[in-house]
Formats: C-alpha cells, sequence, structure tokens
C-alpha cells in the first residue's frame, strides 16, 4: 500500500522565483542537450547501415556521448557557478550545432571522437536544466515535467526523421536537422535567466555531496544502470524468443509510449507519495519484469512486459529527487543527478554485455537484477536512517 504524504507546504524557489518563459528556455536547453540519448540507435544506426560505423564503434560511439555527457553535468554542477547562464546556453548550443554539423564527415572511431565532444556542451545544457529544477518548490514534480517533455521530444524527432529526413538524406541529414535543433537551443538560451542563486551551504567540501547525498547518487546510479542495461538487450532477448521480426520494433513503440504516461503519472502524484513506498514498490515489480524478460514469453507477454517497464522507468526517476533532498537537504546531491543517471545509463549496457553472449541475452537480466536489488537496499538504508533522525 502507498502512504499518500501529508500536505505541507512547498518551500518555495530556492533564490528569485523564475517566469514561465525562463522555466520554458531551460527546459527547452536541457531537452535539447539529452535529445541525442533517444535518437542514436536511428542516427548511429544509420551510419552503420550506411558503412561508416560497424558494430563495435556503434557502441564506442553511443557509450562515449553519454559518458561524456554524464561527467560534465556531474563536474559542472559540482564545481560550476551558475552564472553568465544565458551566454553559457548560448555557446553550449553553438558548439553543439557545429558538432552535429560536423558528424556527417567521420567514418569509423572518428565518429566516437567527435560524439564524445559532443557530449561536452551537452552535459552544460542539461546541467541548466537541471539546476533550474533543483531549486524549484517541487522540484520532483518539474523533475517529472522535463522527463516527460524530453521523452516526447525524442520520440516526435525519431518519428519526424524516420518519415522525412533520413530516408531521403541518409544519417546526414539526421545531424543537419540535429544541428539546426541545437543551434536554436543556442538563441533560446538567451531568454532564460541569467544566474541561479547559490544553493544553501552543506556538511561536506565545496561542491561535492555529503556522504548520505552520495549514496542517494549511487542508488540513482544503479537503477539506471539495471533499466537501460537490460532494456538494450531487449530485440536480442525477442530474437532468442523466437518472435517475428516486428515485435522488437513494437516493443520500442510501446515502451516509449507508456513512458510518456509514467513521467506524466509521476508529474501528477509527485508530493504526494512518499518516495520510499514508490521506489521500493517500482522495484519489486520491476523484479517481477525481469524474470518475466528471463522466461522468454511469447510475442503478447513481451509487449504487454516492455509497457510495464516503460512505464516503471519513467514513473520511478521523479521520485529520486526527494530522496536525494532529505538525503542532502541542501540540494547539492540534487544538482548531480543528471550526470549520475547518465553514467548509469552509458555504462549499464557496457557491464551488462560481460555476461551476454550471442545465443543467450538473459545475462543481462541477471546483472540488471543485481544492480536492482542494489539500489533498493541504498534506498532502504536512507529512509532507516531518515526515520530514525526524525522527531
Amino acid at each position: 500500500m502507498i502512504d499518500i504524504e501529508d500536505q505541507k507546504p512547498a518551500i518555495g524557489w530556492i533564490g528569485p522565483a523564475l517566469g514561465a518563459r525562463e522555466v520554458a528556455s531551460g527546459l527547452f536547453v536541457g531537452t535539447t542537450g539529452v535529445m541525442i540519448a533517444g535518437l542514436q540507435p536511428l542516427l548511429l544506426g544509420a551510419l552503420q547501415s550506411e558503412g561508416r560505423l560497424d558494430a563495435a564503434q556503434l557502441g564506442h560511439a553511443a557509450t562515449a556521448e553519454l559518458l561524456a555527457m554524464g561527467v560534465v553535468a556531474i563536474l559542472a554542477g559540482a564545481f560550476l557557478e551558475p552564472k553568465r547562464l544565458r551566454w553559457l546556453g548560448l555557446a553550449a548550443g553553438a558548439a553543439l550545432a557545429a558538432i552535429d554539423a560536423i558528424t556527417p564527415t567521420m567514418t569509423g572511431e572518428g565518429v566516437t571522437l567527435i560524439r564524445a565532444a559532443a557530449g561536452l556542451p551537452s552535459g552544460l545544457m542539461l546541467w541548466i536544466a537541471i539546476g533550474m529544477i533543483t531549486r524549484t518548490p517541487r522540484p520532483e514534480r518539474w523533475s517529472g515535467v522535463f522527463l516527460t517533455v524530453q521523452t516526447l521530444a525524442q520520440f516526435g524527432l525519431s518519428a519526424f526523421l524516420t518519415a522525412f529526413v533520413t530516408a531521403r538524406y541518409g544519417a546526414d541529414g539526421g545531424f543537419l536537422a540535429l544541428a539546426a535543433i541545437s543551434a536554436a537551443a543556442g538563441a533560446v538560451a538567451m531568454l532564460g535567466p541569467s544566474a541561479y542563486a547559490p544553493l544553501p551551504r552543506s556538511d561536506a567540501p565545496a561542491g561535492l555531496p555529503n556522504p548520505r547525498g552520495a549514496a542517494a547518487l549511487g542508488a540513482c546510479f544503479l537503477f539506471l544502470v539495471c533499466i537501460v542495461g537490460v532494456w538494450v538487450y531487449a530485440e536480442p532477448m525477442s530474437h532468442q524468443a523466437g518472435h517475428p521480426p516486428w515485435v522488437a520494433g513494437a516493443a520500442v513503440t510501446v515502451s516509449l509510449a507508456f513512458q510518456v504516461a509514467g513521467g506524466a503519472a509521476a508529474t501528477v502524484f509527485a508530493g504526494r507519495i512518499r518516495w520510499f513506498r514508490v521506489l521500493i514498490a517500482c522495484g519489486v515489480l520491476d523484479l517481477g519484469l525481469l524474470a518475466a524478460y528471463a522466461s522468454l514469453p511469447g510475442p503478447a507477454v513481451f509487449l504487454v512486459v516492455s509497457a510495464a517497464f516503460g512505464f516503471v522507468w519513467l514513473f520511478l526517476m521523479p521520485f529520486l529527487v526527494p530522496m536525494t533532498i532529505e538525503a542532502d537537504p541542501s540540494r547539492r546531491s540534487a544538482n548531480l543527478i543528471g550526470g549520475a543517471q547518465l553514467l548509469g545509463g552509458s555504462l549499464g549496457p557496457l557491464m551488462a554485455s560481460l555476461l551476454v553472449t550471442d545465443r543467450d541475452a538473459r545475462g543481462a537480466v541477471a546483472f540488471g537484477a543485481a544492480a536492482l536489488v542494489a539500489a533498493m537496499g541504498i534506498v532502504t538504508v536512507l529512509h532507516l536512517r531518515s526515520a530514525r533522525a526524525r522527531p
């Protein structure tokens, strides 16, 4: 049974309240920064089909970009002062646009290098959005809004590029379209806030999370290690189960639709449901879904499991924010959540690949279950320590 929280008044903005235009600017800049996460299968896959990447190089490029993005988001959140944000956003958008435009000239590991470079401005753009969310009265709710918006944007742009761009112009057209959007995000950054108020002081060294905040970030990392590490092997598991080829593609579409639903549901319930009950309930449900994947079910059950997996994925993520804030009330750790999640999303598939063979992809499920249990253990310890600390 999930408890509904007492309706406590929000603490208000940290620093001056932002207007609708500034909030929309921050969301647009951050969404553009992480847009590639939903487009990698399309754009890097197009490069592979054109013979400009092999399978291993595709994996290298995908991992390098998300890893660089996560590292930059963490370092910026820890050490960069949130000042001159408009000019920083403009510069990051322009740099990302230039890198996107250069990408079609690269082949092989050159693509890996240029996409790793793309992770640098992307990480700064994500940091701008996360910094805004961290300072809102209800950061968990705005996190849900951000996740829902970015998932819708990735889904919509992927469908648009597939229908009107990549079929005619190939990967080159896709990356040039992405460059145009990145340039637009740089311009939109000029409509955002010029600076954010400093976060409250912490008992940890400047820029670093306190021990409990670091543990909360570890849980965020492990949740994403599990989710993405398993999800990238959904197609091989579908093939292993003997499904028709269309099933894997339908599973991706269904999952994306239910991710949007999960993010929207989390936005509605954020601030009303205790984060501990949600994260444990989602963890238990995910363990059941992982067992279902491992059983190699028929096509209908596989699609249902993929839909539920997508819903839980986006539903639980906003509740990582209040967990991290409760662990570190200064919100300095919450400012690093985006980077921790990107690190988990980029390293999860790499670590899961060590347990996967060409004949059996279910090693990813076992790995994901282990990461999930570890995350739930950290969540439980944080909750018990918080409960003991309350009057």
